[in-house]
């Protein structure tokens, strides 16, 4: 008898990851900048990775009742700003890490000068591709430069503090994460929405889906980082704890930490009750983000 598909082989369906891989090498391909540059670029970019972002692009578009390739531009502009962040996040001036992916990060691998050059380069690229996508060019573009800045925001905060003096942990932990790693969930999962043309009351599910699993993301990457080794998530762990910066851990425990991300799992999947049969992805994406490994 042939097995059941898991959970993580119907959110990251091979069909629309080749879409999205496909789409990401035609841009790197016929981008023009310098050899080295563009295989600075292609490592960043094309060396692996979940595609989370992309992928909820496209749910989220399919969601709505089009098709995936209706936002396979878009979701290809999302997952390149998360490349570039990932890229600078590296470098020596902010988390200074040496391996992303379970391989040397860029400014290891390149060197730092073509490290911060090759994410400029991804982010221009991700307004190329914002651009180019057949729907709501403009309004795609500017949910996606909205969400670039609020990431930035939420990494400034993380990295430098400047929070005000009367916002206890929870508060700050909440706008960090909200802002650093929840815009751009948040802003996939809107993109694909749009892209989709849907209706006004499955945009407000669908964006509030995004800001709850945006925050279980994070929450489940925390405890990862204190549960699991770094040959098992492919990077490096526990240097937020040791560098003092605010984790859910820290902030509520690793017990309280479980059942936030166990509530947080309950509010997504009642979210998505006005979509009805269509949210099936959307789904298996809340009880695959809830309960991943890595």
């Amino acid at each position: 008898m042939r097995a059941a598909p898991s959970i993580e082989t119907d959110v990251f369906c091979p069909s629309i990851l080749r879409e999205i891989e496909e789409c990401l090498a035609r841009f790197v391909h016929d981008s023009p900048s310098t050899p080295r540059l563009r295989e600075a670029i292609a490592y960043a970019l094309l060396g692996g990775g979940k595609r989370l972002r992309p992928m909820l692009a496209l749910r989220c578009c399919e969601a709505s009742g089009a098709s995936t390739k209706d936002a396979v531009e878009a979701a290809a502009a999302v997952e390149m700003v998360h490349a570039f962040s990932l890229v600078h996040d590296d470098l020596p001036a902010l988390d200074n890490d040496l391996v992303r992916r379970g391989r040397p990060t860029v400014h290891v691998a390149f060197g730092e000068a073509m490290a911060i050059l090759s994410g400029d380069a991804l982010l221009a690229l991700a307004m190329h591709a914002a651009c180019s996508t057949p729907r709501h060019p403009a309004r795609i573009a500017h949910e996606i430069t909205n969400a670039t800045l609020a990431m930035i925001t939420g990494q400034v905060y993380d990295t430098l503090g400047g929070f005000s003096e009367s916002m206890i942990a929870r508060e700050r932990l909440h706008f960090v994460h909200n802002h650093k790693t929840g815009a751009l969930i948040r802003c996939a999962c809107r993109v694909g929405a749009i892209c989709g043309d849907a209706r006004a009351e499955n945009f407000a599910a669908i964006d509030h889906w995004g800001d709850l699993i945006g925050l279980m993301f994070q929450a489940v990457d925390d405890l990862l980082d204190v549960t699991q080794s770094a040959a098992h998530v492919g990077k490096a762990v526990g240097k937020d704890a040791d560098a003092g910066k605010l984790t859910y851990p820290s902030v509520y425990g690793v017990e309280a930490t479980r059942h936030e991300v166990s509530r947080l799992r309950k509010e997504a999947l009642a979210t998505l009750e006005p979509l009805g049969a269509r949210a099936e992805h959307l789904l298996a994406i809340t009880e695959y983000l809830a309960a991943r490994t890595r």
